[in-house]
């Protein structure tokens, strides 16, 4: 076998791969002769099929099959050789019908190679990192909501600005009958509001769908809608009361806070605010470091500049996939990829020149530190070492939730690497004000 390249420019090199016939005649007649061993065929006995019938009705066959298998071997033989880094597989260029009756045979392959280049982190742009705080509002709301959560319901003749309302939305010939409970600041507008207030049980209310909730999501959950249904819906529906209550709240009181956290763990309203000052801002850093991770890879992509096989790419991606696409699906496909390409080579070339890896114990920590997490949220806050080491034995079982936590093990030693080598600059503001700045909205 011999096999040559020829580099038509830095990014394209074309493989000839040449099979010779010394390269295949051994193994071909050693599997026609097992072939002859128990070939069936009429007028034959098991094992006395001559020779040249084994070969005329299965040479052919057998030849072409170990020929790809030789070609396989030794393409997959040189790339590791030749170190060579290349973007998707290698491509067999069109050729003439093959001629099975000669020596030696001759293949092309396309190679798309993967550019050189370099990537700075310390870009001439500062990267925003947020330091998110719990303000007294945010605060203050976590502690209305939770003497809410856990407050008593007292019945109400009437219904009024603060009740909760339990009823059943109806409409007969669109097949709507769905018992919900609300308040009525979930509606939209002030008149709904108003042919609420002083109804009792067991009167009902004709309602519009139109403008009846903020969006259509909200509608399509109150009647238990499909999405395509629930979008822009106009027809009335009844609202029949069923119940009427008043939500008292819970008293601040050591009842409460053992429920909350466990015997003596808070003591006070003011450790109390301090607890959901602290748990609030655990789950800010998360969001923080997340749009943080977004801002450096964008910034990469804009500011790290290298060309790629886009021709060949497309060409590529034709086949790739399970379903072969054509050229124009193709093309569009490659430009949606394109982005996520160039991120994954710059990711790639960071981590290589920074010695990151993953190893399986950084996976099985990242699945323990997951395990933890939900195990305290359904009260289990000291769970032992051989718990945790079973769990995470049964969830990494599952490839693709190794390949998950895989990724987000990446994800943190990047964004470690981000925070210590970008241009990072830290801006603290609470959290209404970080919606606002990075989404555009409250």
């Amino acid at each position: 076998m011999n096999i040559t390249r020829e580099n038509k420019d830095a990014l394209n090199a074309v493989v000839t791969v040449v099979i010779e016939k010394e390269d295949y005649t051994a193994k071909v007649e050693k599997i026609l002769v097992d072939y002859r061993k128990t070939a069936n065929i009429p007028g034959f006995r098991k094992g006395q099929v001559p020779m040249g019938m084994v070969k005329k009705q299965y040479g052919k066959a057998v030849l072409a099959d170990e020929v790809n298998k030789l070609i396989q071997e030794g393409l997959n033989k040189y790339l590791a050789e030749e170190k060579l880094d290349v973007l998707g597989q290698p491509l067999p260029k069109a050729q003439d019908e093959i001629n099975w009756d000669s020596d030696s045979f001759s293949f092309d392959f396309e190679l798309g190679l993967a550019p050189e280049f370099e990537v700075d982190l310390e870009g001439k742009k500062d990267i925003i990192h947020y330091n998110i705080v719990a303000d007294d509002k945010l605060i203050d709301g976590q502690v209305e909501n939770i003497q809410k959560q856990y407050g008593t319901l007292a019945p109400l003749e009437e219904v009024a600005k603060e009740s909760e309302i339990t009823g059943v939305y109806k409409n007969e010939a669109e097949e709507i009958e769905n018992s919900v409970t609300l308040t009525l600041d979930k509606f939209k507008g002030k008149a709904t509001e108003k042919k609420f207030v002083g109804a009792k049980v067991g009167d009902v209310i004709t309602l519009k769908t139109k403008g009846l909730y903020e969006d259509d999501h909200e509608l399509m959950n109150a009647l238990k809608l499909e999405h395509d249904k629930a979008h822009g819906l106009d027809i009335e529906v009844a609202f029949e009361v069923t119940e009427i209550n008043k939500r008292e709240p819970a008293e601040l009181n050591q009842e409460l806070f053992d429920k909350l956290f466990g015997k003596d763990g808070v003591k006070s309203v003011s450790e109390l605010k301090e607890k959901i000052k602290e748990d609030a801002e655990k789950q800010f850093i998360q969001q923080s470091d997340q749009k943080f991770l977004n801002d450096v890879t964008e910034d990469l992509v804009a500011n790290t500049k290298f060309d790629l096989p886009a021709e060949f790419l497309t060409k590529w991606m034709q086949s790739a996939g399970e379903k072969p696409m054509d050229a124009a699906t193709a093309k569009e496909e490659y430009q949606k990829s394109e982005k996520s390409l160039r991120y994954q080579l710059i990711e790639g070339k960071l981590m290589q020149a920074n010695n990151i890896k993953v190893d399986f114990e950084d996976v099985k920590e990242s699945a323990k530190s997951m395990i933890k997490v939900q195990m305290a949220q359904f009260g289990q806050m000291n769970p032992s070492d051989k718990e945790l080491d079973d769990i995470a034995a049964r969830v990494l079982s599952n490839q693709e939730e190794v390949k998950r936590l895989s990724e987000q093990v990446v994800s943190q030693k990047l964004l470690n690497l981000y925070k210590e080598k970008a241009n990072v600059k830290t801006k603290e503001l609470t959290y209404d004000k970080f919606v606002k700045e990075v989404y555009g909205d409250k």
